[in-house]
């Protein structure tokens, strides 16, 4: 089975969205499918896409060009070339959230990691909202083969996008292997209480700042993420140390440090963070909101995300029962791989091949 798939994603610094489609990659890889990797670059973006595929066996069809927004934008839009003339023969074409190329034959499949934009567009930047919803409208039509990253997702994409169940499949994102209980701790001088998130209002970074004031500011707060987009959250106070954005091995040893991990998103398509600082050996206090269901499973202690008090006592919660809920957090994380994930996709484009 030879497998066009767009690693556009790829171009900017991974988080959710990037690491699930080079997860999904290395997957395919290990299970002995012939990948073609594709898609148009930015020159200053270029050495991202190429980091990432190191060492992973793919054919490359990685065309450097200075416009390539525009590019995959207008590509989409038309409608044409066909893929075919660039990539030759493939029976699978996987596109992405950045684009949506054209093809004459094979299976036509895509991921959709959540329907923020069509729930919530108040917590979405409004270009996302035009580019998500029209993919989202396209694969509605086309697509052969849907990709939901939880269960949440898939029934979203039922109901708002009419989708039949036939052409929806659930494969969970996974931990990257540098995730594990073993390995160095960080140490920010003083115990600290964990949160990872892009710093946007969907994640709700707020709230836990109001939580975290409600528990006098100890365990200090440590803040991951870059900026989003909207209002910023006041991180600038007493107590809570803002780290930015790190690369896995730093986030690593910040989840193994960590007196407990915080996470009280409003929503979510996946949540990969809980999954990792379970897999990191760290107890963890999250959002209440079903979105977080497959994420979260029985390990974690659930709370409110509206509720500052509510997220509060969790989180102190989280830190008391810190014995039981490691070694449940480890199995949870443990029932998440990417070789599953990769069964999943295989699994759902030989059945559509099937039907065609």
């Amino acid at each position: 089975m030879r497998i066009a798939y767009d690693v556009s994603p790829l171009s900017h610094p991974r988080t959710g969205v990037g690491n699930f489609v080079l997860g999904a990659l290395r997957a395919l890889v290990e299970l002995h499918a012939d990948v073609v990797a594709f898609g148009p670059l930015s020159p200053l973006r270029r050495h991202l896409v190429d980091e990432a595929l190191e060492g992973l066996d793919v054919e490359r069809w990685l065309p450097t060009l200075p416009p390539s927004h525009a590019w995959r934008t207008v590509w989409s839009r038309l409608q044409w070339p066909p893929a075919e003339s660039v990539l030759g023969r493939f029976d699978v074409l996987h596109f992405s959230d950045w684009m949506y190329p054209p093809q004459r034959n094979g299976v036509r499949a895509t991921t959709i990691h959540d329907l923020v934009p069509l729930r919530f567009p108040e917590w979405t930047h409004g270009r996302t909202v035009r580019m998500h919803g029209a993919k989202y409208r396209h694969a509605a039509r086309k697509a052969d083969v849907i990709v939901c990253n939880s269960t949440r997702t898939q029934r979203d994409v039922h109901a708002l996008l009419g989708v039949e169940p036939e052409r929806t499949h659930v494969a969970w994102p996974a931990p990257s292997p540098t995730f594990t209980k073993e390995g160095e701790h960080a140490d920010l001088g003083r115990p600290y209480v964990l949160t990872v998130a892009t710093l946007e209002p969907r994640k709700n970074l707020e709230t836990l700042l109001a939580a975290h004031e409600l528990m006098g500011g100890e365990p200090a707060l440590a803040v991951v993420g870059a900026a989003g987009w909207g209002p910023q959250p006041q991180l600038d106070r007493p107590d809570v140390i803002r780290l930015g954005y790190v690369d896995d091995e730093q986030l690593a040893r910040l989840y193994r440090g960590a007196a407990a991990f915080a996470f009280p998103s409003r929503f979510e398509g996946f949540g990969i963070p809980v999954v990792e600082a379970m897999a990191s050996g760290v107890a963890a206090a999250v959002s209440a909101d079903e979105s977080l269901d497959d994420a979260a499973g029985d390990a974690a202690v659930r709370a409110d995300p509206a509720d500052p008090r509510a997220l509060a006592d969790a989180i102190q919660e989280a830190i008391r029962r810190r014995d039981e809920l490691v070694p449940k957090g480890l199995a949870h994380a443990a029932r998440f791989t990417w070789r599953r994930a990769g069964e999943v996709f295989l699994g759902a484009y030989e059945q559509a091949l099937a039907r065609l």
